[in-house]
């Protein structure tokens, strides 16, 4: 973030400090403006009710990670929650998500992998397991999401319903 932000680098005079000042600010804003996005409540509380179980995989670290998942009242809905520091490896790496499938009980390829980021897919398909490529989210800049790859693009939340609903 520092890179995009700033154009500081890991090296730069000055980044260790720069850092760790953003980290403290971001730390303490983290839940100021969180929500889920539109249609989120209402897609897992359908996957409850068929029983499904869901996680977090996320390349955020678990000291942000833990108070935004709590604060949005999902610690207590997830089976699981994977962060960017659980594993020797993050996103694109497949390592966090086949920590997310062991703690679940589940192959790679009986879970599917609903992300906003290439890297997501990347890690999907890395992992064996099927991808879909939300296009909602933390987007940014448009982003051509059928060059990505993925196995499917839903448009909303409550799109992975009708996907599942074969599976």
């Amino acid at each position: 973030m520092l890179g995009a932000g700033l154009g500081m680098h890991p090296g730069d005079d000055d980044y260790e400090t720069a850092r760790a000042e953003f980290l403290t600010e971001y730390e303490a804003a983290l839940d100021r403006d969180t929500r889920l996005f539109d249609g989120v409540a209402g897609c897992l509380a359908s996957l409850a009710q068929c029983g499904l179980s869901w996680g977090i995989v996320t390349n955020k670290a678990t000291r942000f990670t833990g108070p935004v998942v709590a604060g949005l009242g999902l610690d207590r809905l997830t089976s699981v929650v994977i962060s960017g520091d659980t594993t020797p490896h993050a996103k694109p790496h497949p390592a966090p998500l086949f920590e997310a499938c062991r703690r679940l009980g589940v192959a790679p390829r009986e879970a599917v992998y609903v992300g906003d980021d290439l890297r997501d897919i990347e890690a999907a398909r890395a992992a064996g397991m099927p991808a879909i490529a939300a296009a909602y989210g933390y987007l940014g800049a448009t982003p051509d999401l059928d060059a990505w790859g993925a196995d499917a693009v839903i448009a909303t939340p409550l799109d992975l319903l009708s996907l599942l609903a074969p599976l």
